[in-house]
């Protein structure tokens, strides 16, 4: 192991030694899945994402981390040698993009996998991008991107719900400089926003935009049947990815979604103000 690795490890252990500890008393791991291919547009975070990951589960003793750049595993059938496929585990991660090569079969599973067997779904921004001619998908994560149309920018966000697990570090209103998606297809009727741009800080002139309601949701979180389905678009930029707040963000979103940790996805409007 590098120096710089032992002392990224070091660092997030210190930032998550409360689950750790906390892991100690039930040492049974569990297992996550994160998918990182990409067709037509390629983002240079997607590694450094993934990897990150892997070593947040290490740091935390949460869980182990099965890395694929590939959908093969994306199965219930039983696959050659000591081949894993969605059984093993109890979450996916998606940092993924475009229409990737899966059949009617995979698709079923993968679906079923979370509506029904109730295991954990985390998508990471271009999730959102992911399988738009497959609308089952997009019913599943919560909706599809629709432009970005201040590119990749100081975005004005908002924390809607600071109880849920991963929002209590972030303050109440902070700038972040990363690429927000539109959202089409998204209803605040089907999922709990946790956060959201402040429109009253964005150029509403630009012809990109699309939503008159002005609700730009960055990170929002829902059931799907029995399972949990969690969404941010932030991760764009690779830096971003050694921010401690993001990687808290997403440790807690990895744990409740494979229901280490409760909290209420109730539906609830845009706010007033």
């Amino acid at each position: 192991m590098t120096i710089g690795r032992q002392v990224a490890c070091s660092l997030i252990f210190l930032l998550f030694s409360g689950p750790a500890i906390g892991q100690s008393q039930n040492p049974q791991k569990k297992h996550l899945l994160v998918l990182g291919e990409e067709k037509g547009y390629r983002h240079d975070s997607v590694s450094h994402a993934m990897a990150t990951i892997e070593r947040l589960g290490e740091a935390t003793g949460l869980w182990d981390t099965t890395l694929r750049t590939d959908t093969e595993v994306l199965t219930k059938k039983k696959l050659e040698y000591n081949a894993k496929n969605l059984n093993d585990f109890d979450a996916v991660v998606f940092f993924t993009g475009g229409s990737l090569p899966l059949d009617a079969q995979q698709k079923e599973d993968l679906l079923s996998f979370v509506h029904d067997d109730g295991k954990g779904f985390v998508g990471v921004h271009s999730a959102a991008i992911t399988f738009t001619d497959w609308p089952e998908y997009g019913e599943m994560i919560g909706g599809y991107f629709d432009e970005h149309p201040w590119g990749t920018f100081d975005a004005p966000i908002i924390v809607e719900d600071p109880q849920f697990p991963g929002m209590q570090q972030w303050p109440h209103s902070f700038i972040l400089r990363d690429e927000i998606y539109q959202i089409r297809n998204y209803s605040r009727d089907k999922v709990r926003v946790l956060m959201r741009l402040d429109a009253n800080q964005l150029d509403l002139s630009n012809p990109k935009v699309h939503r008159a309601d002005r609700d730009f949701a960055v990170t929002w979180a829902k059931m799907y049947g029995k399972g949990r389905v969690y969404y941010s678009t932030l991760g764009h930029p690779k830096e971003n990815w050694d921010n401690p707040n993001l990687q808290k963000m997403y440790t807690e979103a990895i744990k409740w979604a494979m229901g280490m940790v409760e909290a209420d996805v109730t539906p609830r409007p845009l706010p007033a103000n």
